[in-house]
């Protein structure tokens, strides 16, 4: 899954990145409003972290932004500010959740799963396909209750194609939900991740990861 921290901090932006990075997740860093609101509306990402107070524009106009361009994906914002109405007030314009600064990484993490979870995003921390499980919340694969061990880049390749099983899956589709934004699209890095998995996945098994030559990947009974 890709996210976009918007942070003019730039040792905290970082750190952040490197957290979520460890924790399995594609991100990519803007220390703005005007850069993160235009990313985060020209961009496909699962996520928004934003904090309220950033160059040229504010968190709260970021969202606005955001919102207004019909995008729905969670937004949680982080701000020194603790009051109520200042709570309120990011709520109410489409923030979906409130975290104040200073914070623990580990619940900034356990927020971003939360709001992962919820719909139209994931509805449940495990998915199945066929004889395939994938468990969020462990980290955990298995097949045939056979278990598998993926790096962080293929647990989020693997669970983009199940969360879009049946379906052709583009190139450039996963190079946005899987790779941070500074990836080099012309590098063979998805065909190469692909080979990784299929080798995992599909070696004592029907074959679930198919390439449609010229569309993309599919995972499916096929």
């Amino acid at each position: 899954m890709r996210l976009l921290v918007i942070e003019d901090e730039q040792d905290l932006a970082n750190l952040l990145a490197l957290s979520l990075r460890k924790a399995g997740f594609a991100v990519d860093i803007a220390t703005d409003g005007e850069k993160g609101s235009f990313l985060a509306r020209t961009n496909e990402y699962d996520l928004v972290i934003t904090d309220y107070i950033l160059p040229s524009l504010d968190g709260y106009n970021v969202i606005k932004e955001i919102r207004a361009d019909g995008r729905n994906m969670p937004i949680l914002m982080l701000s020194v500010r603790q009051s109520a109405s200042d709570k309120i007030n990011v709520l109410d314009i489409g923030a979906d959740d409130y975290l104040a600064k200073p914070f623990a990484g580990d619940e900034l993490l356990a927020r971003v799963r939360a709001l992962l979870r919820r719909p139209p995003h994931i509805k449940t921390d495990i998915i199945n396909f066929h004889d395939l499980s994938l468990d969020i919340s462990t980290f955990k694969v298995s097949r045939g209750g056979r278990n598998i061990i993926l790096t962080n880049k293929e647990f989020a390749l693997l669970q983009h194609l199940l969360n879009n099983a049946g379906k052709i899956v583009s190139r450039e589709s996963l190079l946005e939900h899987v790779w941070d934004g500074d990836t080099d699209a012309f590098s063979n890095t998805v065909e190469t991740h692909i080979l990784r998995l299929r080798r995992k996945i599909d070696n004592k098994g029907k074959k679930l990861i198919h390439n449609i030559v010229g569309r993309g990947y599919k995972l499916d009974l096929i």
